[in-house]
């Protein structure tokens, strides 16, 4: 299915597609479902709806500090790249000019020279670098914007994993060594493995890129790999060494403490709402969608339950009390007031939109001062007194959190296995899925083989890498551990 079909109006009492069963189909139910994206009329393209919003949200909100607190500043460049810019660094080029979406007419005039619309920003923020830096004394430059670039795929497209228009952040950097270069490009990495293990729920493992894989004009780069229920890799996010490769290109240069002139060493590193796909897919169920607290725009929902008209005034003055407790310990809070709809109805709605706690109350709990307390992650019900909530559902919270993670992290265990050759590594990918390693010579021509043979690409090589042992392609000595996925 690609974007701009729809897919027809969803009863919210339960998904009808099974995870287990047809994923593909499970995952465009359920984020239709959830309220999390809308499909729009321009094909390849969706509207990111308040839910999964809020998200993106949360997540710039916890990016921003760890950049702030190292320098980083926010800052917007132009959307239009001239052409001449993007054909300066030809690697870099040749690697997006597939996918680059053209402007050739403003208005009703012709342009002199084609503008690319923004895939990706290193070249016209380059333009600005060398305009800022002239000394020692202007570095490091570290900057960050937050915008939509556009990539004109052709693949199979899907919510939040592949759109022709996505949002991202994307950070650029500039120093005077690089050693510094070095140390930035691995901050910005550990900034998303922390992100992702710590607020997403989502494991994932670290390694830099092969070559043929590395972002097009880079000396290197590194990457974090997560895995999704399916089996397939998902990227979700690079750190990239770039060297002095685009200064030399742009022109930016400084002058040293020695007076000496010298290119400055560059790093960008980037991660998009792919997380949010990469967040909806791993921790959701049948039910519907699953949040980890800590990024969960809702954290507890208050379902008042009160079948006589006469008893409705207690249960809310109940909940209300509940409400602003649980408010003052700094804790997102609604109440479902609604009389239209029944309480099962209610409850099946909250479990779809994937409130992390569902807090009940009826009359027998304000007899016995307690209330109802339901997870989100796994249907566990309990009964608490209303004095302990304060203390209770936070820590509650906290045992989501690290039950999703700890769920999602061992999934990721096992599902990594070694291989000898070739043929197992086909075996291992077609029966079982997930990632495998194996020994490789390095070699591009032993990686494109094993690619056109098993449909699999080098996902990363780990940052502790020890090779032992001999390429799976060509019997070789290794020179690498690689690691193997199908992918998103």
């Amino acid at each position: 299915m690609v974007l701009g079909h729809c897919v027809g109006v969803f009863s919210i009492m339960a998904l009808k597609n099974k995870k287990s069963e047809n994923f593909t189909e499970w995952y465009l139910e359920l984020v239709e479902a959830a309220e999390l994206m809308d499909y729009s009329p321009i094909q390849g393209c969706m509207t990111i709806r308040p839910r999964a919003y809020a998200i993106w949200e949360t997540y710039q909100g916890l990016l921003n500090q760890k950049m702030r607190a190292d320098g980083v500043s926010n800052a917007y460049f132009p959307m239009f790249i001239p052409e001449s810019f993007l054909v300066k660094e030809a690697a870099h080029f040749e690697g997006f000019a597939p996918e680059v979406a053209w402007v050739t007419k403003g208005g009703n005039e012709e342009l002199s020279e084609k503008l690319a619309v923004r895939p990706t920003s290193e070249t016209i923020m380059y333009h600005h670098f060398a305009k800022w830096v002239h000394s020692w004394r202007d570095l490091p430059l570290k900057v960050n914007q937050w915008c939509n670039v556009i990539r004109w795929d052709t693949k199979t497209l899907k919510p939040f994993l592949r759109t022709r228009e996505f949002l991202w952040q994307e950070g650029h950097t500039a120093h005077a060594s690089e050693n510094e270069a070095d140390e930035m490009t691995l901050r910005a990495l550990h900034w998303y493995r922390e992100l992702c293990e710590n607020y997403l729920a989502i494991p994932v493992l670290l390694g830099r890129k092969s070559e043929g894989e590395k972002f097009p004009g880079a000396k290197y780069t590194t990457t974090i790999e997560a895995l999704m229920p399916d089996g397939k890799a998902l990227q979700c996010g690079t750190s990239h060494q770039l060297g002095q490769n685009f200064a030399k290109m742009f022109e930016v240069k400084f002058k040293s403490a020695e007076e000496t002139e010298q290119y400055v060493f560059q790093t960008s590193w980037g991660t998009s709402t792919r997380l949010l796909g990469a967040l909806f897919m791993l921790h959701s169920d049948d039910r519907g969608l699953v949040l980890p607290p800590r990024v969960a725009p809702l954290h507890v929902v208050i379902v008042p339950i009160a079948k006589e008209q006469n008893d409705r005034g207690m249960v809310l003055a109940a909940a209300n009390r509940v409400r602003e407790a649980l408010l003052e310990a700094k804790l997102a809070v609604h109440i479902d007031e609604r009389t239209e709809r029944s309480p099962g109805y209610k409850f099946n709605e909250w479990e779809l939109k994937g409130i992390p706690v569902r807090i009940e109350i009826g009359m027998r709990d304000l007899a016995e001062q307690s209330v109802t307390v339901v997870r989100r992650d796994n249907g566990q019900k309990e009964s608490l007194m209303e004095n302990q909530l304060t203390l209770k559902i936070p820590a509650l919270l906290e045992e989501i959190q690290k039950s999703l993670f700890e769920k999602a992290k061992n999934h990721l265990k096992a599902n990594l296995r070694p291989a000898s050759s070739v043929p197992q590594l086909n075996q291992i990918l077609e029966e079982q899925k997930g990632f495998v390693f194996a020994g490789w010579c390095a070699d591009p021509r032993c990686e494109e083989a094993i690619k056109e043979e098993t449909g699999a690409t080098i996902r990363l090589i780990p940052f502790e890498d020890a090779p032992a042992g001999a390429c799976i392609m060509c019997g070789k000595e290794s020179k690498a551990t690689a690691f193997f996925a199908r992918s998103y």
